[in-house]
């Protein structure tokens, strides 16, 4: 026989009677399922159909085939519900991927909390810039910051969380030295390539035109702290840390919502499923830090 997924698309044509059917109830477009019956008949030396002004007819070949892709198909459904069914125990990996100031400044202990209430499951957390592939399986759950929702990839399914905003910080003693008259420059800090930000630059703090370039966030953060000049920070990371202040005469900026997003049936284990439940409750007892409220920008 062949492989199962030209299979699945020789029985949309089967049932829909046409390729336009097939490519609507598989999600696909049509030159996909032309693509995938024409592999199959490559494959098994035979024409599956006549093609009719009314639609497509199975040709002798393909009635044959028809009654082994039912019994595929009714196999590939029993193995399903079965590896389903078992992995509805907690226990088993489960892989979360989330920016790395998400991990480091947010939710760390929220996700020791969970390790600690569920130690049969194995957690590989995947803090890193690049964005894991869910539909490839390279993650089982992502945290991600989105600023549309349009942009929101369909497949996947999402739980909205709170919305981040960011602020502009600098060292609470590097802004009590220049409240004081001190005259050295305060330099904006900025990562990598990244200039800066139009929006900031009206504050009362006068800046100097020399950027102090970073690489990565905990190096800006660490710069900031040391009181090279200010910058830009999510709030749950600017207003957490007691070195840090906002400074004078800035606005707060929206980052996008978080969401937490899952793939396909994954989402239906049940490790899965006491996850996202868990971190939902959790970001939503989290939304005034997110959103900068909770401290006083006198």
């Amino acid at each position: 026989m062949s492989d199962w997924d030209d299979i699945r698309y020789f029985l949309a044509v089967a049932r829909g009677g046409s390729v336009r059917a097939a490519a609507k109830s598989l999600g696909v477009n049509h030159a996909t399922v032309l693509r995938r019956i024409a592999q199959l008949e490559e494959r098994l030396g035979a024409l599956m159909f006549e093609k009719l002004p009314a639609g497509y007819r199975l040709t002798a070949a393909g009635e044959e085939v028809l009654e082994l892709a039912k019994q595929m198909e009714a196999s590939s459904h029993r193995l399903e519900t079965r590896v389903l069914g078992r992995d509805q125990s907690v226990r088993g990996l489960l892989r979360v991927t989330l920016a790395p100031p998400l991990a480091t400044h947010l939710l760390m202990p929220d996700l020791a909390d969970f390790a600690r209430l569920h130690p049969d499951i194995e957690m590989e957390i995947l803090s890193s810039g690049d964005l894991a592939n869910l539909t490839n399986r390279e993650a089982d759950v992502a945290i991600r910051v989105v600023y549309d929702r349009k942009n929101l990839p369909l497949n996947l399914h999402g739980l909205k969380g709170p919305e981040v905003f960011g602020g502009v910080y600098m060292s609470r003693d590097r802004l009590a030295a220049w409240r004081a008259g001190a005259s050295d420059p305060i330099r904006w800090i900025v990562i990598s390539i990244h200039g800066i930000p139009d929006w900031a630059s009206a504050g009362e703090v006068g800046a100097a035109e020399v950027p102090f370039r970073t690489t990565d966030a905990e190096a800006q953060i660490v710069a900031a702290r040391q009181g090279i000049g200010m910058t830009t920070l999510p709030c749950f990371i600017g207003d957490a840390d007691p070195l840090l202040v906002s400074v004078p005469g800035t606005d707060l900026h929206m980052y996008g919502t978080l969401w937490l997003l899952t793939h396909g049936e994954t989402r239906k284990t049940k490790r899965v499923r006491l996850f996202t439940e868990f971190l939902s409750r959790r970001l939503a007892a989290y939304a005034p830090l997110l959103a900068g409220l909770s401290v006083s920008r006198d």
